[in-house]
């Protein structure tokens, strides 16, 4: 989902973008040459597959797939966040350069998230882990942006059909369709190529292939 230019105030958008500054040198920190290609690969996945979007009051409904991304690539999902929403703004005008520090969070958080929850929970059924955290990424992100909206303005909140009510109404299928998503993309990762999802995974791959 994209957060427009002059959406928030100029309060958020700057506590937002100093936060992001700081979770960007977290990702980045440390990150290795081999490290880079998949990073890419994924930041362009996410800038392709949300670019379909669906304007809905000051954001848009599109999918999202931080739990995807953050299952994969761990640290590194903010950088790869950063970039494809970046690319978006500068390229298509899809959100805005004074709240990409907030674009970025409202993802980075809740990828960061699916990540410790997936790997948590080693040694359930990895479409189970990926329906789970596919799920929450997208109830986390839409969580975020309320906080972020009704931190702007009240108002907001207002009325039967408020912007909140309809963007929580609006998100409720894409919960479900990035659950299904994510748990069989990730089933099908640990199937062919474990090492992607890590160390856990390629060993319990590999266990099970004895």
């Amino acid at each position: 989902m994209h957060i427009a230019d002059g959406v928030l105030s100029t309060q958020v958008a700057a506590v937002t973008s100093g936060v992001t500054a700081a979770v960007l040198a977290y990702s980045v920190k440390g990150i290795k040459e081999e490290e880079i290609p998949r990073t890419s690969l994924l930041a362009g996945f996410f800038f392709a597959v949300s670019l379909i979007s669906i304007p809905v009051g000051p954001s848009t409904i599109h999918p999202l797939f931080a739990g995807l991304l953050g299952v994969i690539l761990g640290r590194r999902a903010p950088l790869a966040l950063f970039v494809g929403l970046l690319l978006q703004a500068v390229l298509f005008q899809h959100g805005g350069l004074t709240t990409l520090g907030a674009n970025t969070l409202m993802l980075s958080i809740p990828a960061l998230l699916s990540h410790s929850i997936y790997h948590g929970m080693a040694g359930r059924q990895i479409i189970l882990r990926g329906a789970l955290v596919g799920g929450f990424s997208v109830t986390a992100t839409v969580l975020i942006l309320i906080v972020l909206l009704v931190s702007t303005d009240p108002a907001f909140t207002e009325g039967t059909f408020s912007v909140i009510n309809i963007l929580v109404v609006g998100h409720l299928p894409l919960v479900a369709i990035e659950a299904l998503v994510t748990g069989a993309a990730l089933k099908l990762i640990a199937k062919a190529k474990p090492e992607i999802l890590g160390v856990q995974e390629a060993k319990a791959s590999a266990n099970r292939a004895r």
